[in-house]
């Protein structure tokens, strides 16, 4: 006992929980992730020109700009260098068709932090994912622009400018996987390159900033839900790897299922939460009137995080069974 009050530096910290913490703060995760969606940022570019950086920075910029004057408005301390309004800008530019409108952009930008983040208190108390409020706002009111796909710049297939789900549903015509891996085919501008999403999605995964579980939940519920249908008839249902690769799914399952806000945040929620994504995405691809159903899947989802958080929270040591 001597010995530990005669060490002067000797400290007791009294805290709050939680006592084990990540290694990134809030402000580093942001900009990390931001660092991670660079390959799909080069590869829109590459595949779709460079207006696309134009579409990036008005849809970044209207972010940090209507969160500022909400903020002002609220009389809230203004924060922007966290990087939380540069990803929702980020990833909303990054959703929607190449060479789209920069008015309309500007638009879902505005309802993407408006309605989607600030509504609900800020940064840390969304229910739903801002980015896909954004799109969703813009595929309601915009809706012919918001299914209107460029051609690829280094292509000369005339398919390509459709996406290849649409091609698949309305025209019964399966992309080439390579094609698709790569990111030369018609889609949105930064979901197009599998091998783009990958790179930023394990590279996030790899430095702890998102959970494996949620990406693996989905990967493996589609692999499950549509190889399933697949089997069945091989003739009427595309693969798996096909359904893998196509539309939004990649980007959804690394950058917009991963939310720290409107994910589970247990481990078993977090597999429940992946694999019904992924059947609701299945469900609404092969028998819905879209031809993709990522958005929607992950935004009726985020809705039910709150029950899979109370239903899957770990039982407290010594505990009594109800």
């Amino acid at each position: 006992m001597n010995s530990i009050t005669e060490n002067t530096d000797y400290k007791l910290e009294l805290a709050s929980s939680p006592h084990i913490h990540s290694r990134w703060n809030t402000r580093q995760a942001m900009w990390m992730v931001v660092l991670a969606l660079l390959p799909a940022v080069i590869a829109s570019v590459i595949f779709f020109g460079i207006y696309q950086i134009v579409i990036i920075i008005v849809s970044v910029a209207a972010c940090l700009v209507t969160e500022v004057l909400i903020k002002k408005i609220r009389k809230r301390k203004i924060i922007i260098d966290d990087g939380s309004a540069v990803i929702t800008g980020l990833l909303l530019s990054l959703i929607l068709p190449p060479n789209f409108s920069l008015s309309s952009t500007a638009i879902g930008a505005v309802i993407a932090i408006g309605i989607g983040k600030e509504v609900f208190g800020g940064i840390g108390y969304n229910i739903f994912n801002p980015a896909l409020v954004g799109r969703a706002f813009l595929q309601a009111a915009f809706p012919v622009p918001m299914t209107t796909w460029t051609l690829p710049e280094n292509t000369i297939d005339s398919l390509s400018s459709a996406t290849p789900l649409a091609a698949m549903k309305f025209d019964n015509v399966i992309t080439k996987p390579l094609n698709m891996f790569l990111g030369n085919i018609g889609g949105s501008i930064g979901e197009t390159s599998a091998l783009a999403i990958l790179i930023g999605g394990l590279f996030l995964i790899a430095a702890g900033i998102i959970n494996w579980r949620i990406p693996t939940a989905m990967l493996t519920g589609m692999i499950l839900f549509s190889g399933i249908f697949w089997l069945i008839d091989p003739l009427k249902y595309p693969d798996p790897l096909f359904q893998v690769f196509a539309g939004g799914f990649l980007f959804g399952s690394f950058f917009m299922a991963t939310d720290w806000v409107t994910s589970p945040l247990t481990s078993k929620g977090m597999w429940i939460y992946g694999i019904l994504i992924s059947l609701m995405v299945v469900a609404i691809r092969l028998f819905g009137g879209l031809p993709e159903g990522v958005m929607y899947a992950i935004l009726f989802m985020n809705a039910f995080v709150p029950m899979i958080n109370k239903f899957t929270r770990p039982r407290v040591f010594g505990e009594a069974a109800k």
